[in-house]
């Protein structure tokens, strides 16, 4: 049965819901404000892992705008929690930067079981969805398990792929791709590169290698530059997504398997440190649940 976007995105943060929403609205919204409803809203706040400075920004503000507003009964403060946090996240919202330049490329990027093959997947999907022509890059050229799942997903959906032998070179493999798309006009090429880790330098290497075959074919491409978080792993990947923000110009964030946490708080602190888009989030494993990130769905999912 068809769901909508916020139907997918609410089923999808049900768990962090229930850590932060549910035991809120329960325990805390129904009494008069005083110090232990902030200790308890605070608390909530950390099991979602929000973060220490996250939270005590947001409990701050709910002090004193409290205050402020004349604001009395614990109930009020639900919406003026709902307004702080869309107002943390609303600068990290951002829609996928396409320029039509026939062909689009959009780079992937993520250590290996971030879902970043999935995702690719997935948005290929959607871009299907919106009449676009797709072509599949399988540059993961070390795991010959990861050219299968993509060319998986390529028949699933509809989209070319572009493929090599395992071991291949990756930066052939894109040349390939970015070239056969331009030659039959293709609207956009997404990249699937190897999962890779700062330490490894060859790594890193090879994919400069990657954007400088790209940009032969344009010097505006890859329009974008996605890195895909685990969800699961919470503030954890702060740091991992840092290292990547030093490396290489990433553009955009997407954050997956949010279904299965309750971590998904962790968006508040890594939009406030990173201060890099948050293009979309991933709630589920059915094909339609990468859905682009908006502040206010997001706060509503999980503050109700």
């Amino acid at each position: 049965m068809f769901k909508s976007m916020f139907e997918r995105i609410k089923k999808g943060l049900e768990k962090t819901k229930n850590q932060i929403s549910e035991s809120l609205y329960a325990i805390s919204f129904g009494k008069k404000i005083d110090e232990s409803l902030f200790e308890e809203i605070e608390f909530a706040l950390l099991k979602a892992d929000v973060g220490i400075d996250a939270t005590e920004e947001i409990v701050e503000f709910l002090r004193k705008e409290s205050k402020k507003r004349k604001i009395t009964e614990g109930e009020q403060l639900k919406e003026l929690l709902k307004e702080k946090l869309i107002d943390i996240l609303t600068p990290c919202s951002g829609q996928l930067n396409l320029l039509g330049e026939k062909p689009d490329v959009i780079l992937f990027l993520g250590i290996n079981g971030s879902g970043k093959t999935t995702t690719v997947g997935k948005l290929a999907a959607l871009l299907k969805n919106e009449g676009k022509s797709v072509v599949l890059a399988a540059a993961d050229t070390f795991r010959a398990a990861a050219i299968d799942q993509l060319e998986v997903w390529a028949n699933r959906v509809g989209a070319r792929i572009v493929k090599h032998q395992p071991g291949a070179d990756p930066a052939a493999v894109v040349f390939d791709a970015v070239n056969s798309a331009k030659s039959r006009g293709d609207d956009i090429v997404l990249v699937d590169t190897a999962g890779r880790l700062h330490t490894k330098e060859h790594l890193m290497k090879e994919l400069q290698k990657i954007k400088r075959t790209i940009q032969k074919f344009s010097p505006n491409q890859p329009c974008e530059t996605l890195l895909v978080l685990d969800g699961t792993i919470g503030q954890n990947s702060i740091k991992q997504a840092q290292v990547f923000k030093e490396s290489t110009d990433v553009s955009g964030i997407v954050i997956t398997k949010l279904d299965g946490t309750a971590k998904g708080g962790a968006l508040i602190p890594i939009c406030q440190k990173l201060q890099i888009p948050i293009k979309f989030i991933g709630v589920g494993e059915d094909i339609e649940d990468l859905q682009p990130f908006d502040p206010k769905s997001f706060v509503e999912a999980i503050i109700g």
